[in-house]
């Protein structure tokens, strides 16, 4: 769950653009290639940054986040997204899979642990990877809190914050006949995956214009058009990893697990009137994780791109840079 978006509000916080010092494709075995980027100093603290959706992929403004003069900024584009290959395949494509990509990139890359910063679904990679590799990760840096609990998903896609954009949801709804609107995961799943391209696209556009359009506290309900390529990777992994409950053992997985992580810092930033990831998982989160400290942004949606939540992420990556 994640698009960056209204980037020219939250730009006066950002560092100056950059471009990476090194771009490669790697193989990770399955049959994919994943897209990493490494920009800022070689030799400087690494890390490493999960983006949203799943299948969002990471995007040049990403980079600004981190003082290119301390960190080592690490961006891939997850299996199936951005520029990896093959586009919007969901064969061997499991959460397992990418906390498994996340350690090649580490051992590739000769690092011995690293920051891990990650928003919404990103978010959720970086306490999975945390909880699978507990001595890798030297700090999570997290935003917009998905816990991947069947009560997020039924808020988001069973009508939760359809009551707060009924037009939006409707517009949702209107392509799926009545008696399948009971379970819309599924639902669209059955046209995400028909076969049929032009059906593919026109389901991707309306699971993607549902999210864009709920993204930031300034929205109008409108989600806009996605390109066609950028829509079917986005909407099917999304949906992939959905209707699959992230491919965790059980429900509340991460919450549960909490103590694995016990030792780790980390600062969370939530938006107050995150309609995608409401801060009941992040409230969580934070009282169950001792560690932890939670920023609460006051006028704030979703987006990574919130000028409030931009200017917090951005003060907690330079507090880090100067603990070291």
């Amino acid at each position: 769950m994640d698009k960056f978006s209204d980037q020219k509000s939250a730009v006066q916080y950002l560092h100056p653009p950059i471009e990476p010092f090194d771009r490669r494709m790697m193989d990770v075995g399955d049959g994919h290639e994943i897209y990493v980027e490494q920009s800022g100093q070689p030799d400087g603290l690494p890390v490493v940054v999960l983006h949203g959706g799943p299948g969002g992929g990471c995007s040049p403004a990403m980079r600004r986040y981190f003082d290119p003069n301390i960190y080592r900024i690490i961006l891939f584009d997850q299996r199936g997204c951005g520029r990896s290959r093959p586009h919007a395949s969901v064969e061997a494509n499991t959460t397992w899979h990418l906390v498994a990509d996340i350690e090649r990139i580490r051992e590739a890359l000769m690092i011995d642990d690293w920051i891990v910063f990650g928003g919404s679904w990103g978010a959720t990679l970086a306490l999975i990877y945390a909880q699978t590799h507990p001595d890798r990760a030297r700090h999570l840096v997290l935003r917009g809190v998905f816990t991947m609990t069947q009560a997020e998903l039924d808020w988001f896609y069973g009508g939760g914050a359809g009551r707060f954009w009924p037009e939006t949801w409707a517009r949702f709804q209107e392509l799926v006949p009545e008696d399948e609107r009971g379970d819309m995961i599924a639902a669209y799943n059955r046209r995400l995956f028909s076969g049929d391209r032009p059906q593919e696209i026109r389901f991707a556009k309306a699971w993607s214009a549902w999210e864009n359009a709920l993204a930031t506290v300034q929205s109008n309900g409108a989600g806009g058009d996605s390109p066609p390529d950028y829509a079917r990777a986005f909407a099917r992994l999304e949906n992939h990893y959905f209707i699959n409950g992230g491919f965790l053992e059980y429900d509340g997985q991460i919450i549960d697990q909490i103590g694995k992580i016990s030792h780790i810092p980390g600062t969370i930033v939530q938006g107050r009137y995150d309609m995608i990831c409401p801060p009941a998982a992040a409230h969580t989160l934070a009282e169950r994780w001792q560690n932890a400290s939670l920023r609460m942004i006051p006028v704030a949606g979703h987006a990574l791109s919130e000028p409030g939540i931009s200017a917090e992420l951005v003060k907690v990556m330079t507090r880090l840079a100067r603990e070291g």
